[in-house]
């Protein structure tokens, strides 16, 4: 079975959400399906700032739609935005 690399932008629900504590609560929902995880900040506005995250998946059907409802799950989650989807 192949792999899959998606990146993601998720923008938390408030400025005042700690990404850090976002950053192990994503990882924890994910710790079964995503064998690799990478995360980065990238500030957007007025203290306001966005993860990247990228995740090594196993390629299998309906696979994205599962984890972006898991991230989607987590109350700090404000919005995912989906940057890119490849194989390798």
């Amino acid at each position: 079975m192949g792999k899959i690399v998606i990146a993601y932008k998720i923008l938390p629900s408030e400025s005042t959400v700690d990404l850090e504590v976002l950053k192990e609560k994503i990882k924890k929902q994910l710790a079964d399906t995503a064998s690799n995880q990478r995360f980065a900040e990238e500030p957007i506005a007025f203290g306001l700032s966005a993860l990247k995250v990228t995740l090594v998946l196993p390629e299998k059907d309906g696979i994205l739609d599962e984890i972006e409802k898991r991230i989607t799950e987590i109350e700090e989650v404000g919005q995912i935005h989906t940057l890119g989807v490849t194989r390798i």
